[in-house]
């Protein structure tokens, strides 16, 4: 009877836990985490594999983001027009990208966001990675 109170509590409260940690937190921890995975030299191995595992979701919760992407819009942010790929993972260029402070109402805290190829995406200032597509 105990086991079973424990499980549905442990059903009930993670989810609330882990929303309240925030999925990127547990992107960059998994990444950190996953970086101590042994493998070959030079190899990078447990990072990406921690960063996907803890951040599927994103910085922004599934509420935030059509609000954040109207507030891009609403900024008439310039667009930058790029080559690459816009997807998380992807380095930015150093010249021409400009990155805007994120709204503290977001609780994104430590990253900028600009518009690539017209779509809103969220950036690691010191990296120029983006860590988050807005859609």
């Amino acid at each position: 009877m105990r086991k079973a109170f424990y499980l549905a509590a442990f059903v009930v409260a993670f989810p609330l836990a882990v929303q309240a940690q925030g999925v990127f937190g547990g992107a960059a921890r998994g990444a950190e985490n996953g970086g101590r995975v042994a493998g070959p030299p030079g190899a990078v191995v447990g990072g990406a594999v921690g960063a996907v595992t803890g951040g599927v979701a994103g910085l922004l919760g599934i509420d935030q983001r059509p609000r954040f992407r109207q507030y891009v819009v609403q900024e008439h942010v310039p667009s930058y027009r790029w080559g690459g790929r816009v997807a998380v993972g992807e380095t930015l260029p150093v010249e021409g990208v400009t990155f805007y402070e994120v709204p503290a109402e977001y609780g994104v805290h430590g990253y900028r966001y600009t518009v690539i190829n017209g779509e809103p995406v969220l950036v690691d200032p010191h990296t120029r990675r983006i860590v988050e597509v807005v859609q």
